[in-house]
């Protein structure tokens, strides 16, 4: 969660919401690939933290299917990104702050744990949650 954290930060130094990710592989201890939101550099609206780990991750493994990898992200998925977590087939999901208005791995809605997918990953929640949020209330409040 620490490397997510500073993947965050580097969302912020471009403007965007703080969000960073991680995807490790099926050992748990190699750092496939990396991601922050690039939304408001990219001009990409799906260049969540996730997506653009995810899709790095792909890339590394040179195969769509992410089984037994992990995703660690600073704060709870969307919608958009449970689905993405879904389709790649990672293992597990491992988040910091919840996301009361927009969350969709338990708060608002459990997207990747629906019982009607074909793939639910594991989901574990609260990692490093203060030091997650304390990086977004900073950055609205300077909005």
């Amino acid at each position: 969660m620490r490397l997510a954290l500073v993947e965050a930060g580097r969302a912020v130094r471009g403007g965007d919401v703080p969000v960073g990710a991680v995807v490790l592989s099926p050992d748990g201890t190699t750092v496939l690939a990396a991601g922050h939101n690039e939304r408001e550099a990219t001009g990409d609206p799906t260049a969540h933290a996730e997506v653009l780990a995810l899709r790095r991750a792909a890339a590394a493994l040179g195969e769509w299917r992410l089984t037994g990898c992990t995703l660690v992200v600073t704060l709870e998925p969307c919608t958009m990104c449970a689905g993405a977590l879904v389709q790649s087939r990672v293992d597990r999901v491992v988040y910091g702050a919840r996301d009361e208005k927009a969350g969709a791995a338990g708060s608002l809605w459990d997207v990747v744990r629906d019982r009607r997918l074909n793939h639910r990953p594991e989901v574990v929640e609260g990692v490093l949650a203060d030091e997650s949020a304390r990086l977004l209330t900073d950055f609205f409040r300077t909005r």
